[in-house]
Order: C-alpha cells, then structure tokens, then sequence
C-alpha cells in the first residue's frame, strides 16, 4: 500500500526490540496474515481489527486478508545527527521517506542498559531527537529558499506559491518549533507536501516501560503523554521486553493467558499498530464474499473511484458505481442478503467519499 511508519529514537531505548518483536509476530502469524520482510529494516504487519472477523463469519469467507502497515526501523539518532554525526545523513536521508514517525522513548529504569546521556529522561531525549530535526529541516528549507526567492522576484507564479507555503514554516523552525505547528490551508497542503520536511509528519511517542508498568504506565510516561498532548501528537504504552516474550510464544490461549498474567487484555503491539493506522489518518473498507473478506486501506476522505483503484487500477478507470452497505447495516441485518432485503444497501456515484467500515462492491467495465 505504500503508508509507512519510521520507528526512530535513540540508542539503547529499545527500539529495535520493539521492530523485532513486530516482525516476529507477524512472521509468526504468515499461515492467516500475509508478512513481507522487504529489507532487513522493513516488514509489513497486519493491522488488528476485529470487524474483519465477524464479516467473514456472517460471509462464511474461506480466507481472512487484513490491511497492512509498514513498519521502517530506522539507524538510531545521536545529538549532532543533523550535522552528520553517526549515522545521521543515513538518519535523515531514511526519515523523509517515511509518512509518519513512531518515537521509541525510554521510561524505565536498567543500570545494566546505558543509556546515551547518563541518565533516564524522556522528554529531553524528545526534545534531543526534535531539534536535531529541527536543524536538517531548517537547513533544507534555507537552502531551497534562496532559488525559489529567486525565481519569485521574476515573477514566476508557481515559485511565489511556494514562496508563500514556505515562509511561515520558516519562521516557524528558526523559532524552535516544528513544521506540523504551522497551520497550512488545505489547497496548500500538495505544496507543502513538496517540502518533504521531517518535522512536518504526525508523531507517535512510544513509551517503552519495565514489564511492571505495563498495565499502569509510570511517572515518565505520565510526563510524556502530557508533552505530546502539548505537541499536538498521541502517546502509547508498551513494554518492548513483554513483546518480545509474546512473539515466541506460539499458541494464541498462551499468548493471552501470559497477557492476562501482566494485567493487559491484548499486545502493545496491537496498540502501536493501531495508532500507527490512526496517525496516517487512514480508514479501512471491506470487500466479503465465500473466497476471501478483505480489509483495503485507503486515506480518509477518498471518493469511491480512487478507492477501487486501490484493487486495480481498471476499477477506477472504468467505475460506474459501488454498491455500499455500512458495516452496522451488515451486522444488525445478518449480513449481504439481510441488508438487501431492508433496503440497507445503495448505489453510489464518483462522488460518494467511502467512510471507514463500508463493505463495498464495484462496478466497472473496461
């Protein structure tokens, strides 16, 4: 599907234990969920959604086919990143092609895991990952202004556009805040895009605790689910070293009895996922027949046309119509038929947007 999430944060704050921990439980779960390990750094994973499940029981689908994410575990960051130090350029360059970032924050205690600074404090290790952020999207834009202001002053329509687009961001960045503070019009948001700027994607913090504070959080992730809050971005709890367990346990009543023992009624991971989904601003709609129900990712706000395209190509091109039944319609009705029979499906145009939970049936001919 192409939406993909960077997992990013500092050394030793567990961050590649959690990718590892993803990509073990999706391997682990291949037989009914599709996992694609693209490079070492890159794995897909299905996104958790119980409404798959009962679609494809009222359907009597032979095959469940979630939606995906990617998931990108990208080189650890030290301060002096943006000016190369470590692996920064690698840092920055694998950064901006990601559409979302999953910030790995440590919020535990281990005097027999270093920690980069000496000490545990994750709003400063934020605050260290933001500003070396920070100074590559300043440096960026600074450079990519002096052209553009260039052509502007002769007078060129598209560059005085971006112009426009890119002097509060500016402003914004020499000022200490991020690109995503600045509030950017919505026929501006294609150019703004152009920026590819890394301060301007959706943030996740993901609060990596000891295993007893898995269930509870603790004072650090206290403090940083209200640093995010004043960011304008969500926080998760998770215990990578938990996850790392659950990933080889084998048997789905093992998995949940071990849960159950740690206070949790499902996986962090299933949490990340889902946030992951959310930060992309992404819905899902359904396609259920006897051979396969199958979750499709679109973004939300997409019209029915771009949303057979998502299947093939040839939906889109020659798309008439899609006859739409919500998913509360589906269930209460007892599924296709049931639905029909109470006037719960309808036909809509290229117009219609499709909302998240719609089981969709395309027409089209080529």
């Amino acid at each position: 599907m192409g939406f993909n999430c960077g997992i990013v944060g500092l050394p030793n704050v567990g961050k590649s234990t959690l990718f590892n921990a993803l990509t073990a439980t999706a391997a682990a779960e291949a037989a009914n969920y599709p996992f694609c390990t693209i490079e070492p750094n890159v794995g897909r994973v299905a996104v958790p959604d119980p409404r798959l499940e009962i679609l494809a029981k009222l359907a009597g689908s032979a095959k469940i086919i979630p939606t995906q994410l990617e998931f990108v575990d990208i080189a650890g960051l030290v301060r002096g990143a943006s000016r190369g130090e470590g692996l920064g350029n690698q840092f920055l360059g694998h950064i901006r092609s990601v559409e979302a970032i999953a910030h790995v924050l440590r919020c535990f205690e281990d005097s027999n895991v270093t920690h980069v600074e000496g000490s545990v404090d994750p709003i400063r290790d934020a605050e260290t990952v933001e500003t070396e952020l920070l100074l590559a999207d300043l440096d960026s834009l600074e450079r990519r202004a002096v052209a553009i202001e260039k052509k502007a002053r002769g007078n060129d329509k598209d560059a005085k556009a971006m112009l426009a687009v890119m002097t509060p961001v500016l402003e914004a960045l020499r000022e200490g805040k991020s690109a995503r503070s600045v509030a950017i019009a919505p026929e501006d948001q294609a150019l703004f895009d152009e920026l590819q700027l890394i301060t301007g994607k959706p943030v996740l913090y993901v609060c990596n605790v000891d295993e007893g504070s898995a269930a509870t959080g603790n004072e650090f992730t206290g403090r940083v689910a209200k640093f995010a809050a004043s960011q304008g971005a969500a926080s998760v709890v998770i215990s990578a070293a938990i996850e790392a367990e659950v990933a080889q346990l084998g048997d789905e009543e093992e998995k949940r009895e071990f849960l159950n023992s740690l206070g949790l009624e499902e996986t962090g991971l299933a949490r990340v996922i889902r946030a992951g989904y959310g930060l992309l601003d992404l819905a899902t709609y359904f396609t259920i027949g006897p051979k396969e129900a199958r979750a499709w990712t679109i973004s939300k706000g997409t019209k029915a046309p771009q949303a057979a395209g998502v299947i093939h190509t040839d939906f889109e091109k020659g798309f008439i119509r899609a006859e739409t039944i919500a998913y509360a319609d589906f269930v209460a009705c007892g599924g296709e038929l049931g639905a029909k029979e109470a006037g719960k499906m309808r036909l809509e145009g290229s117009e219609y947007v499709v909302q998240d939970g719609d089981i969709l049936h395309f027409r089209f001919n080529v």
